[in-house]
């Protein structure tokens, strides 16, 4: 009997919701099945009150990915699972699935984490604070990371930026995970023209775990890994399965 996909629980970047991942769906392959989280008050949780605290953020994505996890092992117990983040997402998501291992009693197969500074290396400022709305939508558009259409649509672009304030302000908490090891292995996915952040950059992520640590490079910039999904997983799948790629 194959093995059950592993379940790979997705971050949104700064300004996103789960949405982001849903066309990902249509590159799943057999060993691997993506599943978007948002954060309390936005996307599939928009009823829920919206959470400021980066530490009371995190344990409530926690539960919420815990919560899926009890109910998948209540039909197939040895599911495996792992997280994925992309800038913004990647602190979220690698504290996220630590804070997991905890709750299940279960780490992760592994964490993946793409185009993001490490916690020791983010500004201590927020350039947002200084820009008005308009500028703030230009730097959305200038990212790249944003379908065009939507940024036309005033109602829309209204909310990214009210998005994109509270996630930076979230960011700013980083800092207060720079001691954090997991124990579990880790992959980085680091684009060579990133403006943001450097291969050598994001090598310093394997210093937050214990277990072994690696780097995958890809072509392009910032938002590489959301230019071809298909190849990001395919990364992913080798990452998260590698006792069969090996066989």
């Amino acid at each position: 009997m194959p093995p059950q996909p592993v379940r790979l629980y997705c971050v949104p970047y700064a300004g996103a919701t789960s949405s982001i991942y849903r066309s990902w769906q249509a590159f799943q392959t057999a060993s691997v099945r993506v599943i978007g989280i948002d954060h309390p008050g936005r996307g599939t949780r928009n009823r829920e009150a919206r959470i400021t605290d980066y530490r009371d953020l995190v344990a409530s994505m926690a539960n919420h990915v815990a919560a899926d996890l009890m109910q998948a092992w209540d039909q197939v117990s040895d599911l495996r699972y792992g997280t994925f983040g992309h800038s913004f997402g990647a602190m979220l998501s690698l504290a996220v699935a630590d804070a997991v291992a905890r709750v299940v009693g279960r780490p992760p197969v592994r964490s993946i984490v793409s185009a993001a500074l490490p916690p020791a290396l983010q500004p201590p400022g927020d350039e947002t604070t200084t820009l008005t709305d308009a500028e703030l939508l230009d730097k959305i558009r200038a990212d790249g990371g944003t379908a065009p259409e939507l940024l036309a649509n005033k109602a829309m672009a209204g909310y990214l930026v009210r998005l994109m304030r509270e996630d930076y302000a979230i960011r700013r908490q980083f800092h207060v995970d720079e001691s954090l090891v997991v124990g579990f292995p880790l992959t980085t996915i680091a684009a060579r023209d990133d403006v943001y952040v450097t291969p050598e950059q994001m090598r310093r992520w394997g210093a937050h775990s214990s277990a072994q640590s690696r780097q995958v490079e890809i072509p392009g910039g910032h938002f590489a890994a959301f230019a071809d999904p298909g190849h990001t997983l395919r990364i992913a799948h080798h990452q998260l399965n590698e006792h069969l790629v090996r066989r």
